[in-house]
């Protein structure tokens, strides 16, 4: 599934991470909702965290699973596959849920926001008075 999710996203190869997160995301998810394996993007450097912090991710899965379902129950199903990495280190997760039939008729990925920046430590410091060089101070 990865030359169409490829041509779809027209923004040349869609990296997957490496870690051992990504890794585990992509096994869970493609033993809970097959066929195909599922497309896993590790987002965290875009996110300001240390190198290797595996904390953002977003998922592409494409299940015959999904058919009949409202997005919320797609997303729910994801969720549950991934509910140990929820409750760890997983702090974000994107997800595009669809069945081989939406995927075939329109593989266009929506597109990601921009990060906002910023750590929890920043906007504590922010909030307490720090240097106002923020854009939520200014």
């Amino acid at each position: 599934m990865r030359g169409p999710l490829l041509a779809a996203a027209g923004r040349g190869p869609l990296p997957t991470g490496e870690g051992p997160l990504a890794r585990a995301i992509r096994a869970k998810l493609a033993a809970a909702l097959p066929p195909p394996p599922p497309q896993v993007l590790d987002e965290s450097p875009r996110h300001g965290g240390p190198p290797g912090a595996e904390t953002h991710f977003a998922v592409v899965v494409v299940s015959g699973r999904f058919a009949g379902l409202a997005p919320l129950q797609r997303h729910r199903l994801v969720h549950a596959a991934l509910r140990a990495e929820l409750a760890g280190p997983l702090h974000a997760l994107a997800i595009v849920a669809r069945t081989p039939q939406q995927w075939e008729s329109d593989p266009r990925l929506p597109p990601r926001p921009p990060c906002l920046g910023g750590s929890k430590q920043e906007r504590r410091r922010d909030a307490a008075g720090g240097d106002g060089g923020s854009p939520g101070n200014q």
